[in-house]
C-alpha cells in the first residue's frame, strides 16, 4: 500500500518536514494496520523533529506520537481487535502519516461516545495528566496545586481533572485569553506571567504556605522560581521543556526551598504494558463520558501543513489541543 507521510530526513526546524509516498507494508503477527482519522499534535513531536530527543535507529523519520483511526487488517496472532474498530494510540513516534502498522498491544478501542477527533486529540495529553495526578504525585481532596501551561492541552485536561478530584488548581498563562479558557476549564486561579510575578502570586494565594506540587512543562524559563513555590517536603515535577531544557539544576537547590522531591518523568512509563495502557485509558475514557474532562480542539489543520503547526507550537501561539486531518 501507497500512504501519504510527514518526513523528517535530518534534524532541525519546522521547515524541515516533506510530505511524500511511504509504502505501508502488511501486517506481521502481533500488528495490526491502521487507517488515521485524526493525529494529535504534542510538544514531544517538535523535540523528535528538532533532535532534542535521539531518535532510534536511521532516518528519515517520522514525528507523531499520537492518532485514532479504524482498523484495516490485523495480523495473523491478534485476537481480541478485528478489521472495522475504532482505536486509539499513543506512541513515542510514527503517527504524521495516513496510515500506520503499529503494535497491536498499543492500541486502545474507542467507545462509542468519544470521537476520533477527541481520542486524537486527548490520548496522550489525557494519559500525562492520568500519571501526573495519579502516578506520580497523588493529588488527594484539599490540595493547593500550581499547573504550568495552563492552557496548553495537557494543562486544560490536568486542570478539569485535579478539579474533579476536590483540589485547589492554581496555573499560569501568558495572555489574557489563555486565562480566560483555564478559568472555564477547571482552575480556581490563574497567574498572567507575562503581568505578574507567579510566585509571588502563589504565594499570595496559598497565605504564603505553598503548594504540594508544581507540574512544570515548561523547562528552563520556569527554573528555579516553580520551586519557590512548593512547601516544605513537596513535589516539583518538571515533565516538559517547551522554552528549552533545564541547564542549571542542582540537587542542593531541593534542600534550599524545603527539602523538596522532584522526578523527571515519562509517560511510557508509566503505561509499559497492555494491561497498565488499558487502565490508565479506561480511566480517560470514564472522565471524557461522564463529562468532567470536556476536550478544547481549537486549532485543525491538514497533515501536510505540520510545519506550520510547529512553527506555531514552539512560538506559543497556539492553546489547548490541535489535531491533524489526514
Amino acid at each position: 500500500m501507497i500512504s501519504k507521510a510527514n518526513l523528517v530526513h535530518q534534524p532541525g526546524p519546522h521547515t524541515s518536514f516533506s510530505f511524500e509516498d511511504i509504502t505501508i507494508p502488511d501486517p506481521g503477527p502481533n500488528e495490526v494496520l491502521v487507517k488515521h482519522h485524526a493525529i494529535g499534535v504534542n510538544f514531544i513531536d517538535t523535540y523528535f523533529r528538532s533532535g532534542l530527543y535521539p531518535w532510534p535507529g536511521e532516518m528519515p523519520i517520522i514525528p507523531g506520537a499520537e492518532a485514532s483511526g479504524e482498523i484495516l487488517e490485523t495480523g495473523s496472532q491478534v485476537t481480541d481487535l478485528n478489521p472495522g474498530d475504532r482505536v486509539v494510540y499513543t506512541f513515542s513516534s510514527g503517527s504524521y502519516c495516513q496510515h500506520r502498522i503499529i503494535n497491536a498491544d498499543r492500541v486502545v478501542k474507542l467507545p462509542d461516545s468519544v470521537s476520533n477527533e477527541t481520542a486524537a486529540a486527548s490520548m496522550l495529553k489525557g494519559l500525562t495528566a492520568h500519571y501526573l495526578l495519579h502516578g506520580t504525585f497523588k493529588v488527594q481532596a484539599g490540595h493547593t496545586i500550581l499547573i504550568h501551561a495552563a492552557a496548553g492541552g495537557v494543562g486544560l485536561i490536568a486542570g478539569q481533572w485535579a478539579n474533579q478530584i476536590g483540589a485547589t488548581v492554581i496555573g499560569t498563562v501568558g495572555s489574557k485569553e489563555k486565562a480566560e479558557l483555564a478559568l472555564k476549564n477547571g482552575y480556581h486561579q490563574v497567574i498572567n506571567y507575562r503581568e505578574e510575578n507567579f510566585v509571588d502570586r502563589v504565594k499570595e494565594i496559598t497565605n504564603g504556605a505553598g503548594v504540594e506540587v508544581a507540574y512544570d512543562s515548561i523547562g528552563q524559563d520556569t527554573y528555579p522560581h516553580s520551586l519557590k513555590c512548593v512547601k516544605r517536603l513537596g513535589m516539583w515535577v518538571p515533565f516538559g521543556q517547551s522554552s528549552g531544557p533545564i541547564k542549571n539544576f542542582e540537587l542542593k537547590d531541593l534542600v534550599a526551598h524545603g527539602s523538596l522531591f522532584t522526578t523527571r518523568p515519562s509517560l511510557f512509563d508509566y503505561i509499559p504494558t497492555k494491561e497498565t495502557l488499558q487502565a490508565a485509558s479506561s480511566s480517560l475514557f470514564d472522565m471524557l463520558e461522564s463529562g468532567h474532562i470536556n476536550v478544547t480542539i481549537n486549532q485543525k489543520y491538514q497533515l501536510e501543513e505540520a510545519s506550520l503547526v510547529h512553527e506555531l507550537l514552539e512560538t506559543r501561539q497556539t492553546k489547548g489541543s490541535t489535531i491533524l486531518i489526514p
